[in-house]
């Protein structure tokens, strides 16, 4: 993990089983030798509102104002925060063609917990050969079929052995 800064380093992921239909959320928070992964469950739900709920829960966790590096395989989080919300917030939050914008709960809800950090978000690529989405994206599935969330903090190298396994115990 040397290429962690001393950032937060947050990978994130929503899953759907049907869309909509039971839905799980997941993130992992990196900081220096501590990894924290968190997920959760919805019993009804999208995929979208599963990607926004992970980066919300996240972003949840931080106590002070930080540097944050976002990593998710969802251009539709990443493009609405970065570029679509601000015209939804000047429009009353109508999307371009005057209809309410879907998930505006959950958009505000981030938009708040973005505020007082300073937020990049890194697109990657799903179901490739990025270890820590593959993770984050097992830990989703996993909170749809257990119907549960986790919240687990380990030294990273306790979470690299994670990783290594290239499974999620079953505790976990």
């Amino acid at each position: 993990m040397d290429d962690l800064e001393s950032a937060v380093t947050i990978f994130t992921d929503g899953a759907c089983s049907h869309n909509p239909g039971p839905g799980g959320w997941a993130a992992l928070l990196i900081l220096y030798d501590t990894a924290r992964f968190i997920s959760g469950y919805e019993s009804y739900t999208t995929n979208n509102r599963m990607e926004l709920f992970a980066a919300i829960a996240a972003l949840k966790t931080l106590k002070r104002s930080t540097e944050v590096k976002v990593h998710t395989d969802s251009r539709y989080l990443r493009d609405g925060i970065e570029r679509w919300i601000h015209n939804w917030k000047r429009n009353n939050w109508k999307n371009a063609s005057g209809k309410p914008v879907l998930n505006q709960d959950l958009w505000i809800d981030l938009s708040e917990l973005v505020s007082p950090h300073r937020v990049q978000w890194i697109w990657v690529q799903g179901h490739s050969t990025n270890r820590f989405n593959n993770f984050v994206d097992l830990l989703a599935r996993r909170a749809i079929s257990r119907k549960s969330g986790v919240d687990v903090r380990l030294t990273v190298r306790e979470f690299e052995g994670i990783l290594d396994d290239r499974q999620i115990p079953w505790e976990y």
